[in-house]
């Protein structure tokens, strides 16, 4: 049945045009290639129609009609070039424009482009505006301008009351910061109560600044206020949404190119929005302390694991050339090989590059060094995530695109706090809750989305296997199976399984230990089973537990048994951390998988990949190769001999990291590839300058398993080169065969050729060639053929089992390696803040986000600061069974009143010097997640 909605005839200036049922005039017209004049109205706003600049005028009708709001019926009579029309649009173009000030800082005016196209007199009404504020004492004054905030310039009398920056904070980002107050001539939007913008709760995502017609919302560095000399298609380097955005480029006073300003493009995963990072965090890549020349270790200089944050890297390094550098940096691991085979090498890549240097460096390593001792950050990430997915329903990927909240009726987010991680993702919940989807929030701490949530199970830390099995009780034991979806897609002893295992574990009986009622656990499970669509998104509050694995075997069964599962607004999502988690894991980064998540150990296939590859038979190991602790922990050992680590930073993310920069440190060879001198540079004996994000093309594909095309906005700085072209050349000193010339500064050439021989291991991305994407620039995957659009829900029928059912495994109760004592007696939890991302590599080189958030907090309840005898802005002493740091209280009533929570992404105050390195048995993943801490008042500094 054809459910295209019917045709609607019109005519527009006397041109007959058809437009879509429910249309209005304006969009219409827009459709058609027919611009009307507008100020209020922005899509993907709601329309306004308060500035009626958008006036047309109707047959028939007495007063003319505002065409943003007004929709088209049929056989109606338009006209928008009407004299009366046009009188009436420049009109209120001569009364905005009179009150506005001489000059606006924003090249792209959109009051003065209406005013110039319709031949409106700036002039006009100038006096009276003038003459009135003389003679009323009422008339307010001209608003000041507000520049106390690091990335917004606030100019209200440039403000014409649109709206646009009102309705795209609350309606499309949700964040309820940006109101308008006052009446008649008094009214002027305002921030929160009227408090300047750098006080107010603004997260600084840069909506408004997007919407803004005038400049009164602008960029705080002015970049608005001259023309871009290039604009670039991308992606954000960030987080695993994946948004699309538009580098605005321009010259600075010395004639070189750099960001000036970001916008967010119509991406399939953002829809034009960004968040803080994505719009103000692209001045990294220009930092004076990028690295911009080859460095070797000076001789005779140790490696300090007590000294990772070098003040002059010059005492330790030298300058070399790059021919030097690569003979130095291969010349050292071949030696190593040579005499400890390659099983005492290893390869740290990065998800934070490309699709295409993932899978370059996973086949050095493998090819090269003789070994699959090859890993990424996902092991820290979300590595118990995909072992239970891949063991469950055979994919490590998710079922459903995060947008798909907009499709359910109830979402269940746990272990995840997406307005911080995923800000733009966090979007789109946001405005699900809006329409009534009602969202279950389970979490150790009371996250911001709360305010709006149906449900908030804030549950003790580590008892979420407490929590998911009661809720699994209540499944069965309220006949709230889905035995259609049972019976076709499990098998009856699992299921059956999972029901004696849960019997006992009722609400009730976990009450006492997660610390949420039994009441409200009832409710939850009830509301997800029973709902016609719903959704499970979780994050590393899950995965990050050496019970990980079973936290997600819990989930799966959660959603299985009750057939939430194989439709839109249904399914299972893990957020992912980085940009391309994602993509690294799908090119074959693990120590365990080929590309497309190909046993390594399964027969035949190192076979297989020898004739793809053109290696010698027998030339890639027989051995399983080591996850990333387990390579520390060896490195230690010193089983581990050498080491090439590309733009990862162990010595910050590792667990336990005094016990990580010693194993760093005892290496008899280290190559770090990377945009700074990180942590773990610091301990390196050869540095090669890479390339940041924006200055090189290549793929990456994000959460919702959307590939997409980002491409070189920037030339690399001194002689940096691209990361691509590095591995390459360390690829031809380890004997691995090129692919292709890679071009060493970033540009298009070679990558192509890496991708088309990836994508030739990879059948679930057969049908997106290189040519698709340069013409297309995102598409999601599965697809298997060039003419398919790509599945955006996937096991809609069956699972990529051998059976195609799913399996189902009981999660037995289970803690944390180490729980709370007398010596230790709260937990810390750690994670990341909206400013900042991962170690902060980037973002603290990012002038705005450090700006916003320069120094290391604690977060700590009122209730326990009290106890701690602190007031917040105290410093406060958190040591842990394997380190101690000492940084600021932040009071946070959102905190369960026994634990503290710390971001990662601070080098003075690093987390993770505190972290515990027990493993998930399954997926491997540490514990970073969970330890046991005291705390206690700063000593006071030494005079």
């Amino acid at each position: 049945m054809d459910m295209t909605p019917p045709a609607v005839a019109f005519t527009l200036d006397g041109k007959t045009l058809l437009a879509h049922a429910g249309e209005t005039i304006w969009a219409a017209a827009q459709r058609h290639g027919v611009e009307i004049p507008h100020l209020c109205h922005h899509d993907p706003l709601r329309p306004a129609g308060n500035c009626r600049a958008c006036m047309v005028e109707v047959n028939g009708e007495r007063v003319l009609a505002a065409s943003c709001c007004r929709s088209v019926e049929p056989n109606m009579q338009v006209s928008a070039r009407s004299e009366r029309a046009l009188a009436a649009q420049r009109g209120v173009l001569e009364l905005l424009a009179a009150r506005q000030p001489k000059r606006v800082d924003r090249i792209d005016n959109e009051l003065d482009h209406w005013c110039q196209r319709l031949g409106a007199d700036r002039s006009r009404f100038a006096s009276a505006f003038a003459g009135a504020r003389a003679e009323a004492a009422h008339w307010p004054a001209p608003p000041r301008a507000d520049d106390s905030h690091p990335a917004i310039s606030v100019n209200l009398d440039a403000c014409i009351q649109c709206t646009r920056c009102l309705r795209a904070c609350r309606e499309e980002q949700g964040n309820d910061v940006i109101g308008l107050a006052g009446r008649g001539a008094s009214a002027q939007i305002v921030f929160d109560q009227a408090a300047a913008m750098g006080e107010s709760t603004c997260v600084a995502c840069g909506e408004c600044v997007q919407a803004c017609p005038t400049g009164a919302l602008a960029p705080a560095n002015g970049s608005w206020a001259s023309l871009s000399t290039r604009q670039v298609d991308s992606v954000c380097p960030y987080c695993g949404v994946g948004c699309a955005l538009t580098y605005h480029v321009q010259l600075d006073a010395h004639g070189h190119e750099h960001i000036a300003r970001v916008e967010g493009r119509d991406g399939l995963a953002n829809q034009g929005r960004l968040c803080v990072k994505g719009r103000f965090g692209f001045d990294y890549v220009a930092n004076p302390a990028r690295l911009t020349t080859p460095l070797i270790r000076r001789e005779g200089v140790p490696k300090d694991p007590e000294q990772v944050r070098l003040s002059d890297w010059r005492a330790v390094f030298r300058e070399a050339t790059w021919d030097e550098a690569l003979e130095r940096a291969a010349g050292g691991l071949l030696r190593l090989r040579a005499q400890h085979g390659g099983k005492a090498l290893a390869g740290f890549g990065s998800a934070k590059g490309s699709n295409e240097e993932a899978y370059l460096f996973q086949k050095l390593v493998r090819a090269g060094f003789g070994t699959h001792n090859v890993d990424h950050c996902t092991r820290l990430c979300h590595a118990s995530s995909v072992a239970a997915l891949l063991e469950g329903i055979g994919s490590g990927a998710v079922s459903n695109p995060v947008m798909d909240v907009l499709h359910a009726d109830v979402v269940l987010v746990i272990g995840a706090n997406p307005t911080v991680n995923h800000p733009v993702a966090a979007t789109w919940m946001k405005n699900a809750m809006a329409r009534g989807t009602r969202f279950i929030l389970a979490d150790p701490r009371r996250t911001e989305l709360a305010r709006k949530a149906w449900m908030t199970l804030q549950f003790r830390a580590d008892t979420d296997l407490a929590l998911l099995n009661a809720m699994l009780h209540v499944v069965f034991a309220e006949d709230l199976v889905d035995a259609a979806s049972v019976q076709e897609r499990c098998h009856a002893e699992d299921v059956e399984a999972i029901r004696r295992h849960v019997a006992p574990l009722s609400p009730e009986a976990m009450e006492p230990i997660c610390g949420v009622a039994a009441a409200d656990i009832r409710a939850a499970a009830r509301a997800f089973a029973t709902s016609k669509g719903s959704m499970i998104l979780w994050g590393m509050g899950i995965s990050q537990h050496v019970h990980g694995t079973d936290n997600v075997r819990a989930l799966i069964a959660l959603c299985q048994l009750t057939g939430q599962i194989g439709r839109p607004g249904t399914g299972l999502h893990p957020l992912r951390g980085q940009n391309n988690v994602q993509g690294a894991s799908d090119a074959g980064l693990i120590p365990m998988m080929f590309p497309d998540y190909v046993r390594t150990q399964d027969a035949g296939v190192l076979d297989r990949v020898e004739h793809y590859w053109a290696l010698p038979q027998g030339s890639l190991s027989r051995e399983p190769g080591l996850t990333v602790v387990e390579i520390v922990h060896a490195a230690l050992a010193g089983t581990i001999r050498g080491m090439y680590i590309e733009g990862e930073n162990p010595a910050m993310s590792d667990p336990d990291v005094h016990h990580a920069r010693q194993a760093l440190s005892g290496l008899e060879h280290l190559v770090v590839q990377d945009i700074f001198l990180t942590e773990t540079a610091a301990l390196a004996d050869v540095v090669l300058p890479a390339s940041a994000w924006p200055e090189k093309t290549g793929t990456v594909t994000n959460t919702d398993r959307l590939v997409q095309l980002g491409r070189k906005a920037l030339a690399l700085p001194g002689q940096a080169r691209a990361d691509l072209w590095i591995i390459q050349e360390m690829g031809r000193r380890l004997g691995v065969t090129p692919i292709a010339e890679v071009d060493m500064h970033g540009g298009d050439a070679g990558v192509g050729a890496v991708f088309e021989e990836m994508r030739g291991m990879m059948s679930s991305i057969a049908g997106i060639s290189w040519a698709r994407l340069q013409r297309e620039g995102a598409v999601t995957y599965p697809c298997t053929a060039e003419d398919e659009p790509g599945q955006r829900v996937v096991f809609v029928d069956r699972f990529p089992t051998a059976d195609g059912r799913a399996r189902l495994l009981p999660a037995p109760l289970a803690f944390a390696d180490e729980r709370p004592d007398n010596a230790y007696p709260y937990v810390l939890i750690t994670g990341r803040e909206l400013e900042h991302w991962h170690t902060g590599a980037m973002t603290r080189h990012a002038s705005v986000l450090d700006a916003l958030q320069p120094a290391p907090t604690v977060s700590v309840h009122p209730i326990l600061l009290a106890k701690l005898g602190l007031r917040a802005g105290d410093a406060l002493h958190v040591q842990s069974r394997r380190g101690a740091i000492e940084l600021a209280t932040r009071a946070d009533d959102a905190m369960p009143q026994d634990a503290v929570f710390i971001p990662f992404a601070y080098a003075e105050a690093a987390a993770n010097l505190l972290t515990n390195a027990a493993l998930d048995p399954w997926g491997k993943i540490a514990e970073v997640k969970y330890c046991a801490v005291r705390l206690g008042k700063a000593a006071a500094p030494t005079p």
